[in-house]
């Protein structure tokens, strides 16, 4: 019996070996179209979205409090939509069919925007435009056709950012030494085109859009996006194409069920020789090791006398038995669980930079020089952006092959460890963050103001510019953080997986999102009829959104903690020989004993 399925298992690896060998690599040669696209779709998303709150209170006449009801729905279900792309992509369309129709759909959707601000009958007319002294807002007919732009937007979300990263990593050979490094750094350069999206996006749209015309403005995202389609599917006679193997969802779910079903089972000295092993011939996941960590799972691959093996190895009924493999890819998608909690957390930071921090600017003196320019308050994340620029090539290119010498490690440093240093840098991010504020405040207190922002408060007179620190430490978070994340999820998912794994940094980001609101929500309560006053009014010099940055950098303080025990815990995804290799030196222990 033993010999039977070890010849079976050989077999199924032969099988295997040479599926892989027809697989051509094109690595670098097919980024022109993959980057390419990345790039144009970024420029056209965001293009967009980011200055999407201005247009639907500026031409849609929308009340404030709607227009960020309907921006904060939008992108908590872009964000949660992810998961559903990413299912869909792993188990029906696989990644280029996923993206091809998510391209397209994103196109579609920025053309709806693009008409709704061209065509006079899609949007109500202006206030004061002579046809009405007063505010008139949207018809049933022309929200129906922005929200039907919006959901395409959604659709396209779905389909590209889950499934992006993985279809680039794809075209690069994971067992060849230049294969893992195009992959590492096909990481890095994917987040800095994105960083240059956005300082694009930020800049030089934005100002077309408000300045010269919505109709241009939201023309040149779609044409950008339309740019991107077409890169796409140029490069498709280059491209590797994994196959959707059917949902590995299902798969998750046997291996719960059946541990469940034989919790009763004594678990064996040995696993490692002792469980149900089998490995699908078609299956695109590399093999795994036996791994020591949740071991109530292990009982899900015991063979008992009711279990029965067909001819080719598989098992009979796999509700009723599953594969070691099995377990321990589940075990895998568990120890991710951790650090993604972690990565919510130290997210908050990055969330506090993109609106309390637009606020802080809104009352500063934004004002450059003698010159009559003032920096808009929004443009002051684009230092943000421009640090993650700066660093990227500059870590890429210098400090890995620098650390990789000393330390002989392919990224120089392993994935946890640059996570780790950007959850720490997180920390002085809002200690520095805190300490400008709590100085912009007094300014504002004591000397006299540069004016009265509309509807806040006093402006202050201290410079804009000492918000430079604050947001170039939160882009090292992000070239740190948010890179490693994104590169750990892809890694350390099974391949069938891996979609999903991309879609887990966008659901971080939502609960960020819904996290920073809970908590803003409960300290505007709390503090609202406190002796020191409330901490987070609408005029800042009247609050302490120092001591709210103060409580965020404790929070940080603990989840870098946490962080720390999570990665000395964490056993990454291995290969088979590292299992064998372990598995021989336990046995000769046990003959040493003897």
């Amino acid at each position: 019996m033993e010999k039977n399925d070890r010849g079976t298992m050989e077999n199924n690896e032969k099988a295997v070996t040479t599926e892989e060998t027809k697989i051509n690599y094109r690595g670098w040669k097919s980024m022109p179209f993959i980057i390419g696209n990345e790039t144009f779709e970024k420029l056209g998303a965001i293009g967009t979205l980011s200055n999407l709150l201005i247009y639907l209170t500026g031409v849609f006449n929308m009340k404030s409090i709607t227009a960020a009801l309907i921006i904060n729905i939008f992108n908590g279900t872009t964000n949660f939509a992810t998961l559903l792309g990413a299912f869909i992509s792993d188990t029906y369309f696989g990644r280029y069919k996923t993206l091809g129709l998510a391209t397209i759909a994103s196109f579609m959707g920025l053309l709806a925007i693009q008409l709704t601000a061209a065509i006079k009958k899609l949007h109500p007319p202006h206030c004061g435009s002579g046809q009405n002294d007063t505010c008139t807002g949207p018809t049933t007919g022309q929200m129906a056709f922005l929200l039907t732009g919006f959901g395409m937007l959604i659709v396209g979300a779905a389909g590209i950012r889950p499934c992006n990263l993985a279809f680039g990593a794809n075209q690069f050979n994971p067992e060849t030494e230049s294969g893992k490094k195009g992959i590492n750094s096909f990481f890095n350069w994917y987040f800095f085109t994105y960083t240059f999206a956005q300082l694009v996006s930020l800049t030089l749209i934005v100002y077309v859009q408000s300045n010269v015309s919505w109709a241009i403005g939201l023309g040149i995202p779609a044409i950008l996006m339309l740019i991107s389609c077409a890169l796409f599917f140029m490069g498709s006679k280059m491209y590797v194409k994994v196959k959707a193997t059917g949902s590995p969802v299902t798969s998750v779910a046997q291996v719960i069920v059946v541990a469940t079903k034989k919790r009763q089972l004594k678990l064996p000295e040995q696993p490692w020789l002792s469980l149900f092993k089998y490995m699908p011939p078609s299956s695109i996941n590399s093999k795994l090791p036996y791994s020591d960590q949740f071991r109530f799972l292990d009982k899900a691959a015991i063979v008992t006398p009711q279990d029965q093996i067909n001819p080719d190895g598989s098992a009979t009924d796999p509700w009723k038995l599953c594969s070691m493999q099995q377990v321990e890819e589940v075990k895998c998608l568990l120890r991710v669980i951790p650090i993604w909690v972690a990565a919510i957390l130290y997210h908050l930071v990055i969330v506090q930079q993109n609106t309390y921090a637009v606020f802080q600017a809104v009352q500063s003196n934004r004002q450059l020089g003698n010159i009559n320019f003032k920096i808009p308050p929004a443009s002051y994340i684009v230092f943000m952006m421009l640090s993650l620029t700066i660093w990227i090539p500059i870590y890429d290119r210098i400090l890995v092959p620098f650390l990789q010498r000393i330390t002989g490690k392919e990224g120089g440093i392993t994935i946890l460890q640059r996570m780790g240093i950007g959850i720490f840098i997180s920390i002085l991010t809002m200690l520095v963050s805190a300490l400008v504020e709590e100085r912009r405040r007094t300014i504002a207190l004591t000397r006299p103001n540069m004016g009265i922002a509309p509807r806040r408060g006093a402006i202050s007179s201290m410079p804009g510019l000492w918000l430079i620190p604050q947001l170039m430490l939160a882009g090292l978070v992000e070239a740190f953080a948010s890179v490693a994340q994104v590169e750990f999820y892809y890694k350390q998912f099974p391949e069938n997986m891996r979609s999903i794994g991309g879609s887990l940094l966008y659901c971080g980001m939502g609960f960020s999102s819904y996290l920073s609101s809970f908590m803003i929500s409960i300290i505007h309560r709390t503090t609202e009829g406190a002796a020191s006053g409330n901490w987070l009014p609408e005029d800042l010099n009247k609050g302490r959104l120092d001591y709210f940055y103060y409580t965020i950098a404790a929070i940080e303080v603990l989840n870098f903690c946490y962080f720390l025990v999570c990665a000395k815990w964490y056993k990454y995804k291995g290969t088979c020989k590292d299992t064998l290799q372990d598995n021989l030196g336990s046995i000769q222990l046990e003959k040493t004993a003897v």
